[in-house]
């Protein structure tokens, strides 16, 4: 139990009403999961405003109230603490109540658009490999050292954050590498942590539904680099021009990785398989199993966040050239001399990031057939585009469903329609069932054609009306090539 007073310190209080000094068990944006003595914390949401459930909490015994707008009605005993901004005090307030966390890690942030989900895994996996115990959270999981839970978000909020770094700390973990979504900034998620880097991808279009214009989207993303202090790192994609607009009144360190250009850390694509690359990084010559110019650069950003943090050079050019794709990433599965590769890209650079290099490293006589769909409930201003990608990149093309959510299928394949010209219509299928989509790949394709199954990676279901079914696209092209050739 701790003094609510106590754990209040940097949060900005306009009025409260009640006793400041009474003991606490825990924090909860959730009414539902309110136990006694809790304190329930109303925010308002881009779906849910937490306010229409205070009365809820207070039936499952929370002992205060952080709000922004008092109820109508006010409870005897209870505290209630009026702030400006719900979202941006519980970060804080979640910190104090943990005992700051954040202070006594080391943690990575990545952010951009595509690549962050391979960065942080493989930060995680490089330094466990050299016996530096980590933490990761990610879109794939949370592991804590050896623990695993399975990551509900991207970047959770700011009360489960705070929970798992402390966690981090009473089990001796020295780093943690975390994925850090631009939802998870714009709504303070990531207030109050101490961060020792940062490291940017990319940005491309996604996420507009959200954001609204492509500016704000950037502009929430610098946000992060805005709030470092001058003690922290900042490490960004100079091949992507939005790198150095992150890098403007930050007053961290400033490192830049690259491809094109000169930079701090320079790096050179060398010979290009679809088993692997050998590469260079500030000259230093290392084969990966890793596949693609995309790679090349989430490899560059990997040695430069590990050479900032202390590592010996050779220990880190050691790790990556045995390190594997992360699951989804670009995970190729080969049956009867047919090549399926499973990635997660959803955006239209990624895609094409992808269809580059599968094109780069094909042979003359190989096929790609690409199976591609859009995501329901999110930005469609993508999906023509998205398309319109795969089309121009690719032999021959499925459109199919993703994870509709609570959209028509159909209604989503006519938006990505949209992005197909008349002259390119005889060589796209339109297949909405996705089982069925991998299926005709699989038939279609001859011996030494390759597949590309693109949109959910590493996810193993597929949401339909709000219902998530078992789905694993690695699984069903594996499933698919067993039947034709069993």
């Amino acid at each position: 139990m701790q003094v609510l007073k106590d754990i209040l310190s940097g949060v900005k209080i306009l009025d409260h009403k009640g006793d400041l000094n009474i003991a606490i068990a825990g924090i909860n944006i959730d009414s539902r999961a309110i136990s006694q003595n809790d304190v329930f914390v109303a925010i308002r949401g881009t779906k849910v405003d937490g306010h229409t459930y205070i009365d809820k909490a207070i039936q499952n015994k929370a002992i205060a109230i952080i709000c922004e707008e008092y109820p109508i009605y006010l409870k005897d005993g209870l505290t209630y603490i009026l702030v400006e901004n719900s979202a941006k005090s519980v970060a804080k307030f979640a910190a104090n109540f943990y005992d700051n966390p954040s202070d006594k890690l080391k943690i990575i942030g990545v952010t951009g658009t595509n690549g962050k989900t391979t960065i942080a895994s493989l930060l995680f996996e490089l330094f466990n490999n050299l016996h530096l115990k980590s933490s990761l959270i990610s879109t794939v999981a949370y592991y804590i050292g050896n623990k695993k839970y399975n990551s509900t978000h991207t970047t959770p909020d700011a009360i489960r954050l705070n929970q798992l770094f402390a966690e981090m700390v009473e089990g001796n973990c020295a780093y943690c590498f975390m994925e850090v979504s631009s939802h998870a900034i714009d709504q303070y998620r990531v207030d109050g942590i101490n961060l020792k880097g940062v490291v940017f991808t990319n940005l491309t279009h996604d996420h507009l539904d959200y954001h609204q214009t492509f500016k704000n989207y950037r502009d929430t993303k610098k946000k992060l680099f805005d709030k470092l202090h001058d003690t922290s790192f900042a490490i960004v994609n100079s091949d992507d021009k939005n790198g150095l607009v992150m890098l403007q009144n930050t007053k961290a360190k400033k490192y830049t990785y690259s491809l094109k250009r000169e930079s701090d850390f320079k790096t050179k694509v060398i010979e290009s398989h679809l088993n692997g690359t050998l590469m260079t990084i500030n000259n230093t010559e290392l084969w990966t199993l890793f596949t693609g110019h995309f790679n090349a650069l989430n490899l560059a950003a990997v040695y430069a966040t590990a050479y900032l943090l202390g590592v010996d050079k050779e220990d880190i050019i050691t790790n990556i050239s045995i390190l594997k794709p992360v699951r989804g990433r670009f995970e190729t599965v080969q049956i009867d001399k047919i090549t399926g590769i499973i990635d997660y890209a959803h955006t239209p650079d990624a895609i094409k990031n992808v269809l580059l290099t599968i094109n780069g490293v094909k042979a003359d006589n190989q096929e790609l057939i690409t199976v591609v769909g859009a995501g329901g409930d999110r930005d469609k201003t993508k999906r023509p585009i998205m398309a319109r990608v795969a089309v121009e990149n690719s032999d021959k093309v499925i459109l199919t469903s993703d994870n509709p959510r609570t959209e028509a299928p159909e209604n989503i394949l006519d938006d990505m329609e949209k992005g197909v010209i008349l002259s390119d219509r005889k060589k796209v299928l339109r297949i909405t069932n996705r089982k069925e989509a991998i299926k005709t790949a699989c038939i279609i394709a001859n011996k030494g054609d390759i597949i590309f199954i693109a949109g959910k990676g590493h996810e193993n279901y597929q949401e339909i009306n709000g219902i998530r079914y078992d789905f694993d696209d690695k699984q069903v092209f594996m499933e698919q090539m067993g039947i034709l050739n069993g």
